[in-house]
């Protein structure tokens, strides 16, 4: 039995061909707005180099500019032997702006949850009691949650709270609960910087199940130590994010470029 032809709707407009805009560029941006506008769904097949190319009658050099110019932009990816489907483009996590997650992606239009996957009181270790300012053995809240947007598990995250500074804050539930509003608006603190350090790390087992990604995918780790305007550690956290759905990326002021 022959497989069915990929459906392809027609062009919305014809190709400028006499203007400035290059071809596989017009063609890029067409398919673009299809998929923005949800007329072409994640995982949906896109047309082929040759179908492109007899669609808009240009060349299939032309053509797999296009779709290379998609891949390229994070809306679309290829599987040998199968061809090229539709992709979410990779949320861009700024490191240059301290943001929770839950106001991240609310930002983006997105609707956030989390799965809390442990709340338990602790002691700190020699390392945590270093990076948190306090006495070694002293009691911090742990947090594991695993976050989502739009139902989708994007991270997974792993905080360290001192209690010493936040008495009671064991007893609030962070099933539904944003950390960085309670510690605002019950204990009036505010991040003002953090430290981080950034990696590109193998995904564990437990974090491929989590996250629903293959096993050892890549995974974008963001290590931080958070503190107030009085440079007073408040947390020690490390948030593992999916690295298909993530990319870090940073502005440099310029100074002197020779």
């Amino acid at each position: 039995m022959s497989k069915a032809p990929i459906q392809t709707l027609p062009p919305i407009q014809p190709l400028d061909k006499t203007g400035f805009i290059p071809l596989y560029f017009q063609i890029q941006q067409t398919l673009m707005e299809r998929i923005r506008s949800g007329k072409l769904g994640e995982g949906d097949p896109l047309a082929s180099e040759e179908e492109l190319a007899r669609i808009y009658q240009v060349s299939r050099m032309t053509a797999r500019q296009a779709l290379q110019g998609l891949k390229n932009s994070g809306y679309a990816f290829s599987q040998k032997g199968r061809g090229t489907f539709v992709t979410r483009p990779k949320l861009e996590k700024s490191i240059m702006h301290l943001r929770g997650f839950t106001e991240d992606m609310k930002q983006r239009g997105m609707v956030p949850s989390s799965r809390l996957l442990e709340q338990t009181v602790v002691k700190t270790t020699v390392e945590l009691s270093a990076q948190l300012k306090v006495h070694q053995e002293e009691t911090v809240l742990r947090l594991r949650r695993l976050r989502l947007a739009d139902g989708i598990p994007m991270a997974l995250e792993v905080t360290h709270i001192p209690l010493k500074q936040f008495p009671g804050l064991e007893k609030i539930s962070f099933a539904n609960k944003s950390l960085y509003s309670v510690l605002r608006e019950k204990f009036g603190v505010h991040a003002a910087w953090a430290d981080e350090v950034i990696e590109a790390l193998p995904a564990t087992r437990e974090e491929s199940e989590l996250l629903t990604i293959p096993k050892k995918a890549s995974v974008l780790s963001i290590s931080r130590i958070i503190m107030t305007t009085e440079e007073t550690p408040i947390e020690v956290a490390c948030s593992r994010y999916r690295g298909d759905r993530y990319r870090a990326s940073i502005r440099i002021p310029t100074t002197n470029i020779e």
